[in-house]
């Protein structure tokens, strides 16, 4: 099975800025999934702290990656992802479970937020939207 990527915010269908725009045309989408964590809102851009415990859901979508390892290179840096660097990271990227619309359970990258949460607003729909967040 290809490696997959569960993306909550900016990667997301029609979001992708220009920045990343050219890579997020080489992701392959599977369909709508979720995850088990709070969504915070840091106005341009949103952070998804997981916890399987949770009774909220993170709701995005689920892409194939590409076999090239240059796709998660872009992504890392975009997300400004040191592997390895965790202290250094905005946001680490792990593998973990998604359900899929579907039922279907995929094990996915998900970039997590690695920062401190506690000015950032909730996105009590557990849905991110861009064009909603544009002005924040």
């Amino acid at each position: 099975m290809p490696e997959c990527l569960f993306t909550y915010g900016t990667l997301q269908p029609g979001h992708a800025p220009a920045a990343i725009a050219s890579v997020a045309a080489r992701l392959r989408l599977i369909g709508e999934g979720h995850v088990r964590g709070t969504l915070y809102d840091f106005g341009r851009y949103p952070g998804a702290i997981l916890n399987t415990d949770s009774e909220c859901k993170i709701f995005g979508a689920v892409y194939e990656l590409p076999n090239d390892p240059i796709v998660l290179e872009r992504l890392d840096d975009y997300e400004e992802c040191i592997p390895g660097v965790p202290e250094l990271s905005q946001y680490r990227r792990i593998l973990h479970p998604v359900e899929l619309a579907t039922g279907q359970i995929l094990n996915c990258w998900i970039y997590t937020y690695n920062r401190d949460v506690r000015t950032a607003r909730i996105v009590e729909s557990s849905r991110w939207n861009r064009e909603k967040n544009k002005e924040a």
